[in-house]
């Protein structure tokens, strides 16, 4: 063991959080953590774990839930595809392999939903298998350390961060090996106001050295954002709500909002009644505007998106409007349909 290793381990020892996945370590409860903390916070993520192992302990039950089931349960973590390869990965786990995590680097990178990193977590944390775990907080740490401004978000410096990662894997202990690297770069490394002043490394940290600690990592510049706005239409009938189930291979595929007017531009109120869209989707159904909502701003990776709410009071029964994807629910009844943070944020209000 080298002293960087030695150091590690030491501070971990000291330092690590009691988090439920951390004793004695289950391929499942590795895997759900991973998945859920991808794109989450601990502070929130744990919430969501500990829902998911107290309704589906295993992964047997999870295979066996209904895809409604899991988009509910992940309601508000966003990313929802994550949610979708988390059910499809558990299916595929007890149709393949039994009901058990192959404990196999490559097969586990054959898994639904499971790349390089969560394969190499789950290898290493639950087999202790010799793989080294490169998440956004050992890309930080590594940079920081060695002053690396080559780009973490392009190929040329993943491939450089992952050799480098597997250069300085403690092979002995590869579990807590990498579970110090990444808690390391959560709790001391981090990316605002780092500790570098009462850091056990910083005698051998490059960029505290040379004065670069903030301006490390380097990212390539980020995808333009696009502006969509839409007019969403909230049509209710007595006790009724008319909902719409996304069927479209977008990232809210599967989840349930309302009849939508889509565009480029902003659309007045008195626009989107007038829309061809709006009078297809009504037909000649009687009906009144009850209200239209403040303006709704939700900020997505690559998206931002511009909603309003046009809540509609149908006069008589509406038997044209109902598909397959398009139906009326009771009102009530709603909480038990999986929905996007934005419609939640709207019903909330």
């Amino acid at each position: 063991m080298n002293r960087l290793q030695e150091t590690l381990l030491n501070w971990y020892a000291q330092n690590r959080r009691n988090l439920p996945w951390r004793n004695n370590p289950s391929p499942y409860q590795v895997w759900i953590s991973e998945v859920i903390l991808q794109q989450t916070r601990v502070s929130q993520g744990l919430e969501y774990y500990l829902r998911f192992i107290e309704k589906w302990p295993d992964v047997k039950a999870l295979a066996q839930a209904s895809e409604d089931e899991v988009l509910k349960m992940w309601q508000g973590l966003g990313y929802y595809s994550r949610a979708r390869n988390l059910h499809l990965c558990a299916k595929q786990v007890v149709t393949q392999f039994c009901g058990d995590f192959p404990a196999d680097y490559e097969q586990l990178k054959q898994l639904k939903g499971v790349g390089d990193y969560t394969a190499a977590a789950i290898a290493s944390i639950a087999f202790n298998l010799p793989c080294a775990v490169v998440d956004g907080n050992v890309y930080r740490f590594l940079s920081r350390l060695f002053d690396i401004n080559t780009p973490i978000n392009d190929k040329k410096g993943q491939k450089l961060f992952a050799q480098l990662a597997d250069e300085l894997l403690d092979r002995r202990h590869p579990s807590l090996h990498n579970q110090a690297m990444m808690e390391f770069g959560a709790l001391q490394c981090t990316p605002k106001n780092p500790n570098c002043l009462l850091c056990p490394l910083q005698a051998q940290c490059l960029a505290f050295g040379r004065q670069t600690v903030m301006q490390r990592p380097v990212k390539s510049a980020k995808t333009k954002v696009t502006t969509q706005y839409l007019i969403y239409l909230v049509f209710r009938l007595d006790d009724k709500i008319c909902l719409r189930k996304r069927s479209d291979k977008g990232i809210w595929r599967n989840l349930y909002d309302f009849p939508c007017l889509e565009c480029k531009n902003p659309m007045s109120v008195e626009d989107a009644i007038a829309s061809e869209e709006f009078k297809q989707l009504i037909g000649n159904v009687s009906f009144t505007v009850s209200k239209a909502s403040p303006i709704f701003t939700h900020k997505l990776t690559h998206r931002t998106l511009i909603a309003q709410f046009i809540e509609i009071k149908l006069l008589q029964e509406w038997p044209p409007i109902e598909t397959k994807d398009i139906f009326l629910a009771r009102e009530r009844d709603l909480e038990n349909y999986p929905i996007p943070r934005l419609i939640d944020l709207y019903l909330n209000t």
